[in-house]
This record gives structure tokens, C-alpha cells and sequence, in this order.
């Protein structure tokens, strides 16, 4: 029995954490697109505090997309954009080709991601 193997994503996110503020729309975007229960959803927005020298803290706010996410596939069949994307007051997730992402991905705190195949 040979395994055969799963064919790539096309399409992801890419997310710049930098600009991210915290806000949780694309988290309740997502729950309320998907109608899923509270505690669970596509996306997760992660609060990291990070301890710093001189009484200091670093606070980062982190758009995490879970196993859950496919990338609204209904949604982005139709031509728009996954709910987490459209609702992101901070603009700072893009939806669309891997290939094409990858081209932006030009400074730190950014991350690309796809869902498993």
C-alpha cells in the first residue's frame, strides 16, 4: 500500500504581528461566521507578555489560526475574503496565494501560514 501524498495548499495567510492591537475581531469574525461554540474557532488571538530588563515588558498580540481553520473555504469560493481577513481592524492579515505571500513576507514579525492539506 503505497501512502499517497497530500497536494499542497494553494492558499494561506499572511499575518503581521507587528500591527496587530488586540482587538479580537477576526477571532469573533470567524466564531460567528462558522457558528462555533464559545471556546472554539478557527482563529485564536494569543496575549504574550514578555518580561524585560529595568522592570520592562514587551505585550505582543498573536492571531494564531487553529486546526480548525480552512480558510472559509465557502467564503473565498465566492471571491471574498476569509471573515478573520475582512473583519481585521488592524489590517494586518492578507489573504491569497502562497506563492504571492511569500514575495511580501519582507520583515520580522510576520508569519505565513497554510492550512494542512
Amino acid at each position: 500500500m503505497t501512502k499517497r501524498k497530500a497536494k499542497a495548499p494553494e492558499c494561506g495567510l499572511l499575518i503581521d504581528y507587528e500591527y496587530c492591537t488586540g482587538c479580537y475581531a477576526c477571532q469573533v469574525a470567524c466564531a460567528q461566521e462558522h457558528h462555533w461554540p464559545a471556546g472554539m474557532g478557527g482563529i485564536r488571538v494569543q496575549e504574550v507578555v514578555q518580561a524585560l530588563p529595568n522592570d520592562r515588558a514587551y505585550l505582543a498580540f498573536i492571531p494564531f489560526p487553529t486546526e480548525l481553520c480552512v480558510l472559509c473555504a465557502a467564503r473565498t469560493r465566492k471571491g471574498l475574503q476569509p471573515a478573520c481577513v475582512q473583519h481585521c481592524m488592524a489590517a494586518c492579515m492578507k489573504y491569497g496565494k502562497i506563492e504571492d505571500l511569500v514575495k511580501e513576507m519582507t520583515k520580522p514579525r510576520m508569519v505565513l501560514w497554510a492550512p494542512r492539506a
